[in-house]
């Protein structure tokens, strides 16, 4: 039961949304690169300025399907209470034992929102504990091989990015369905910003991670660990 994978890439976030800002793009790199893709947030938005957890949950449903991800679900931890803790631990775990990814991406450990840093460290120690065979879920132990960290709104620089540009635009179709918190609105406007400005902002940090390597458009990311290159001639990106 469950000793195939559901999904190769699964990205995990604090909130309903905050995939679609930071790695949305990659996630549809990878899908039109034949991988499967997955979603997993950890809360359900019941506590935002903007817009009801249904209001989101209906937003994230469209969302994935722009993104054509295989899989999304979210979990009970409380909006704006993130803690990391064993019993939280153990629901990421009871996921990646289902999904059973290669590669897992996290938000950046350190962030304005507490819930987005509480996630990265939550997700990074469930997904060592998934692999712990007496850690008895009543499903079949699995680690993932790689953990990134979506790095777009750290100040650091990243260990590399990818090229999204194909798929910029969807990945901004899928960030606009969550018209509850983009849309222009009384609530909370002096917090959030105006929809008309979404587009250039998304594109503008895009461009500008798109120009570090060469290409258009780019998603960040850091990996803690050192890379491995096989043949040095083919490393991308020129020096000079």
């Amino acid at each position: 039961m469950y000793s195939e994978s559901m999904a190769e890439v699964l990205a995990m976030a604090a909130h309903r949304d905050d995939v679609e800002q930071t790695c949305g793009g990659t996630l549809l790199r990878m899908r039109a690169q034949g991988y499967r893709t997955a979603i997993l947030d950890m809360t359900r938005g019941e506590a935002g300025t903007r817009g009801s957890a249904a209001e989101r949950e209906a937003e994230a449903k469209a969302a994935a399907a722009i993104l054509g991800v295989s899989w999304r679900d979210a979990l009970d931890i409380p909006d704006g209470d993130v803690e990391n803790t064993y019993e939280n631990r153990l629901k990421i775990v009871e996921v990646l034992r289902r999904v059973r990814p290669r590669v897992v991406i996290l938000p950046y450990w350190t962030g304005r929102h507490p819930d987005h840093s509480t996630t990265s460290t939550l997700g990074y120690e469930a997904c060592f504990l998934a692999g712990l065979a007496k850690v008895d879920t009543g499903l079949p132990p699995h680690r993932p091989f790689k953990i990134l960290y979506a790095s777009l709104y750290a100040d650091v620089r990243p260990s590399f990015v990818v090229d999204i540009t194909p798929y910029i635009e969807d990945r901004h179709r899928a960030l606009m369905t969550y018209t509850s918190q983009y849309a222009n609105q009384a609530q909370g406007s002096g917090l959030f910003v105006p929809e008309e400005e979404i587009r250039e902002r998304t594109f503008a940090m895009a461009r500008y991670f798109g120009l570090l390597a060469g290409v258009r458009y780019a998603e960040p990311f850091v990996q803690k660990e050192v890379g491995l290159v096989e043949d040095v001639a083919m490393l991308g990106v020129a020096s000079i």
